[in-house]
């Protein structure tokens, strides 16, 4: 049954809200834009803008959830290395999503702030999704395998939001090189196999 009155509204109306501020983030830059500005491009007042959201921290994370789901969504059929380079491509495309995320990871580390759960559930989920496709190149004899595919799995998430970090200090650093230097020293030359 589908949902009518007040609450399908607010829930439209936060999905706007959401969808604007992920939209001027990622053009803007998150230090660089007010949330006045999003409430006007929804128009909507700054209060207005907060009656949808437990506050600024909370709307922050859900438009990093939101960045983020949307991104699972385009790449639901990928685990191949070309959809995760896609994924860094489009970090470097929104430089401003590439600066809340690394902002919001630092806060997160206080189980009070409300991107906590986020990154608690991000980050296993895509240690496990990584480690699949990992799991599935040892199997077929192309990746070393004397390393846990969990284990590598973290190190290569691991190098992605490090570059990350790198990269936000000087654009001119290749964000997609680490990650295919740690794929080459794991993979396995045909004459290894």
């Amino acid at each position: 049954m589908a949902k009518r009155g007040p609450y399908e509204k607010g829930e439209a109306k936060r999905g706007e809200i959401l969808h604007a501020a992920l939209e001027i983030f990622a053009t803007e830059g998150y230090r660089g834009t007010s949330l006045r500005k999003v409430a006007a491009k929804c128009n909507l007042s700054l209060p207005g803008l907060m009656h949808y959201f437990d506050s600024k921290e909370d709307l922050l994370t859900q438009v990093l959830r939101m960045r983020d789901e949307t991104a699972r969504l385009r790449q639901q059929e990928r685990t191949d290395p070309d959809g995760y380079r896609e994924v860094i491509r489009e970090g470097a495309r929104t430089p401003g999503l590439v600066e809340l995320f690394v902002s919001m990871t630092a806060a997160a580390s206080d189980p009070a702030h409300p991107a906590h759960a986020l990154f608690a559930e991000r980050y296993p989920m895509l240690r496990e999704r990584v480690a699949v496709y990992l799991r599935e190149r040892m199997e077929q004899g192309a990746m070393r395998t004397d390393i846990p595919p969990e284990r590598l799995a973290a190190l290569l998430i691991a190098v992605a939001d490090g570059i990350q970090l790198q990269w936000l200090i000087d654009r001119s650093t290749d964000m997609e090189q680490p990650i295919d230097d740690v794929m080459s020293l794991l993979s396995l030359e045909p004459g290894e196999r």
